[in-house]
Parts: structure tokens; sequence; C-alpha cells
């Protein structure tokens, strides 16, 4: 914990050196909130049928060479770190479990949770963040951004989106994506997606104006808490993953709650929230609704 009380930025490492793409994006984001880095290396129980090259097949031999493998993934990452943001406070923590439950239990105590998103062999699942971005969305308790490449930079001037229906979660995503877009010197796309019903309605002008409406009401304020960064907002008519994918092709990064109006109780992660996890074409950050005190 940052002694201001703020939490650090916690990553789940990746065991390929190729794949740096979500471990510079943490690095960067701890450098810009001047806050300490938690890289995390989870391993999962081995796989049956799967053994590390010349080992045998007992469990404790298993265990020392998971987690010899392990403390070298992290002092590689923490290398890589140290290179790219050599003022970045560092910390190393090797955990035996699912990646997204030991990942989830750090969110309770993080600022965000960056995750990578490819797709790995099974084997590779032992340490890699494949098929752990959806279930840790769905449970965490703080943001979190899940980097399949590097923030977009060929648009000038560079810009943030987020997803806006008028709901609590698009509200609390709104004003992380101000702040992101501050962060970076950015302006900001406010984006609400007017997804027309197949039996239409009966007024589509009142639709469509009660729907900027909403996005008025939800962006108002934070440009005056925010005056650094250029806002635009606009309604767009179309199906919200597709929408919100076309407009992260060329964004720094995808802002969004993790649940949209009129979501389900008990449903933790709504069905716009996980589309564009599989689709989003640049730096994805989900963003909970903030918790009762």
């Amino acid at each position: 914990m940052h002694a201001d009380g703020r939490g650090p930025i916690v990553i789940g490492v990746d065991p390929d050196p190729d794949k740096r793409a979500a471990l510079a994006w943490a690095a960067d984001e701890a450098d810009r909130r001047r806050l300490p880095l938690t890289l995390v290396c989870a391993q999962g129980t081995p796989l049956p049928g799967f053994r590390l090259e010349g080992t045998p097949p007992s469990w404790v031999k298993w265990r020392d060479d998971l987690h010899a493998a392990g403390n070298d993934v992290l002092e590689r990452a923490a290398a890589f770190v140290g290179t790219r943001c050599p003022d970045v406070d560092t910390s190393l923590v090797l955990a035996e479990g699912h990646p997204a439950w030991v990942l989830a239990e750090h969110s309770r105590h993080a600022t965000q949770v960056v995750v990578g998103s490819w797709h790995l062999g099974a084997a590779r699942e032992l340490f890699g963040s494949a098929a752990v971005a959806l279930p840790l969305t769905a449970h965490a308790a703080c943001p979190v951004v899940v980097v399949r490449e590097a923030e977009h930079t060929t648009r000038q001037p560079p810009y943030f989106v987020v997803g806006v229906d008028g709901s609590p979660h698009s509200a609390a995503a709104v004003d992380l994506a101000f702040e992101e877009a501050s962060l970076r010197g950015a302006s900001l796309r406010a984006l609400h997606i007017r997804h027309t019903p197949l039996l239409g309605v009966l007024d589509e002008d009142a639709a469509l104006e009660e729907c900027r409406r909403l996005l008025s009401e939800t962006v108002a304020g934070r440009t005056a808490a925010r005056p650094e960064v250029e806002l635009h907002h606009e309604v767009v008519r179309g199906h919200p993953v597709q929408e919100l994918t076309k407009a992260s092709a060329h964004a720094l990064g995808l802002v969004v709650g993790t649940r949209g109006h009129g979501g389900f109780r008990g449903m933790l992660l709504g069905s716009v929230s996980q589309g564009v996890l599989h689709h989003a074409q640049c730096p994805l950050i989900t963003v909970p609704h903030p918790r009762e005190p």
C-alpha cells in the first residue's frame, strides 16, 4: 500500500518474454501514477499428462520445479520493469492457485489489476493469463485492464473511449476514463450506443433525445474537474459491442462498466462487458460499481 493509502498496480505476469505488452502497460501506469507495482506469478495444479521435461512424476519435485520456474519468470519481469521504469518500486509475489482467483484476491487492495490476453496451449496456462480475464473481471474489486497490444498512438491527438449508458457502473467508468485521459494528455470520446429494438419505437426522435440527455447528465461536472481533457460525446446507433469495438480500433484505451443499464441482479459481468472483452482492439479497462462503504 502506498503511503497515501492508494493500492499498487498489480500485474499478472506471463512467462513468455516476447509477450510484454501488459507488463509494459502496468509499469508505465505505475510510473504515471507514482504507485508501486506488484508482479504476481500464480501457479495452478499441473495438468494431467503434462510434465516439465526431465522431471519425475512426484508432486514434491513438481512443486520445486514450478517454484523455480516461477521465480525465474518474476525476476525476468522485474528486470524488464527496472530497465523501462527505473523509478517504480517493484515487489514480487509467487502464489499457488488459479491465476484468476489469486489476482482477484489482490484486487481487494489494488488500484488496478492488469493482465494480458492471448490464446496459449494447455501447458502454458500453468503460468499464462489465458482464460483469466473473464473470471477476474467478473470478481475483481478494482478496475481490471486487459492488454492485448500496446496503446495506439498513430492518431493525433490521442484519445480514450468510454461507453456510457446512464447506469452507476458507466458513471464510475467515466470518472476513470477522464483520469486516464488526463494522465496521458489525451482527449476523451464518450459514446452512448442507441440499440434500436427489433420492433422499433413510436418516436425515434424522442428516444434519441433521451439518450443525449442521459449522456449529458453522466458527463456533467467532469469537464469542470478535468478542464485539461478535451471531451467529445455522441450518440451512435448500432449494437453496443460492435460500435465500441469499432471505436477502439485507434484508441489508447476503452473504458466500460462491468454491468450496464438494466443488468440482472446477480450478474457479475454484463453482456457488453463480455463482448468487448473478446473483441476490443486496444487495452480494455473494466470498472466495477463502487462498493457501498
